[in-house]
């Protein structure tokens, strides 16, 4: 792979989650966007305005950007099952890839697009933030020091609800992630819950067994989430986690971005960690609270807003591409946590345990 001194990024698709992946190529010295597409001009000239990206440079498809020599790295925000084509395209074009969550649709494609990035010998990362979000960082720290003991359970809430100031999301975006056929899964469990199956794949190792339950909720008229959920998990280390979804139709959360937020709770032989909070803030807490020893500490101090593991994760990728070092998620680190997120699907659909081949 040829050394670099500057990340020249284009953005393959420019939609409400743009401008989170946008934050550390703006003010990182080392990085520069360059280039925009998007398949709408609209949205494509609006954030090229805002980016600063010149007129010359904003295109509507993928082979246009992919053709432009300024570009070095392509960060890929397109709906999952247009992944693998342009992952395919960016790899054939020589370019270095930062693709978005969950990478593909099946272990099948995942396996391609691995295949593809290793034959072209280029930098391939799927971008995963929440293992970058400053409170899990805090918490992954306290837990390899030693601080809760060994490791034994983790237990992830998601609660989506609404939001007095939380995003709304575009039609066009709703649509498509409600699309089996082109999401893959629904937007809670399968969506955003790559996100938590990271976070157990993070902190507890490698999986070997899925449960998984996965009901239905009208949220409006036409618009059916994956929830409630349960997920339980069972690690190759004998460790235990589960995932609980929770679509709260009338819960209040206070957010600026999805009206959405998370809490994480590990568990081990002397002590407990608990995260409180992710999208949002649900709870006047601090961001990580431990107990051990018959005594709780408080850790705050830390940026706990949700663009903060955007950031962190974009810039951990921007000098991992320099330096010349493998990023997180490598790709075959990321069709780990795909095939997690999988395997609760198909749990879900037969009502059987899924056992993961080692």
């Amino acid at each position: 792979m040829a050394t670099m001194d500057t990340v020249r990024v284009g953005f393959v698709g420019a939609g409400r989650i743009s401008d989170l992946h946008a934050i550390e190529y703006l003010r990182n010295p080392r990085a520069r966007i360059v280039a925009v597409c998007d398949a709408n001009p609209d949205i494509a000239l609006r954030q090229a305005e805002r980016w600063g990206v010149p007129r010359s440079r904003v295109f509507t498809s993928w082979e246009q950007i992919l053709g432009c020599d300024e570009v070095n790295l392509v960060e890929i925000l397109l709906p999952h099952h247009l992944h693998k084509a342009a992952a395919l395209a960016a790899f054939a074009a020589k370019k270095h890839v930062s693709l978005q969550k969950p990478m593909a649709l099946s272990m099948a494609e995942a396996d391609e697009i691995n295949s593809a990035a290793e034959r072209a010998g280029v930098f391939f990362k799927v971008f995963e933030n929440f293992v970058f979000y400053p409170p899990i960082r805090k918490a992954k720290e306290l837990v390899e020091a030693g601080a809760i003991g060994e490791p034994l359970t983790i237990r992830v809430k998601s609660n989506a609800g609404k939001g007095k100031h939380a995003w709304p999301v575009p039609s066009a975006a709703q649509a498509w992630r409600l699309d089996p056929e082109k999401c893959g899964g629904g937007p809670l469990a399968f969506d955003d819950g790559h996100h938590k199956f990271a976070l157990g794949w993070f902190f507890m190792g490698p999986i070997a067994e899925v449960h998984a339950w996965i009901g239905q909720t009208e949220a409006s008229p036409g618009v059916v989430l994956d929830s409630p959920a349960m997920v339980s998990w069972k690690f190759a280390n004998g460790r235990l986690g589960n995932l609980e979804v929770v679509y709260s139709r009338d819960l209040e959360i206070d957010t600026v971005h999805y009206a959405q937020d998370d809490r994480v709770e590990i568990t081990g032989t002397r002590g407990v960690i608990w995260v409180n909070r992710g999208h949002g803030r649900l709870f006047d807490q601090p961001p990580v609270v431990l107990y051990a020893d018959d005594e709780i500490r408080s850790f705050s101090g830390m940026e706990a807003g949700w663009e903060a593991s955007f950031a962190a994760s974009t810039r951990h990728h921007i000098e991992a591409l320099l330096e010349g070092r493998p990023p997180f998620l490598t790709g075959r680190q990321g069709a780990e946590v795909l095939r997690f997120a999988l395997a609760a699907q198909e749990s879900a659909r037969t009502g059987r345990a899924v056992k993961i081949p080692t």
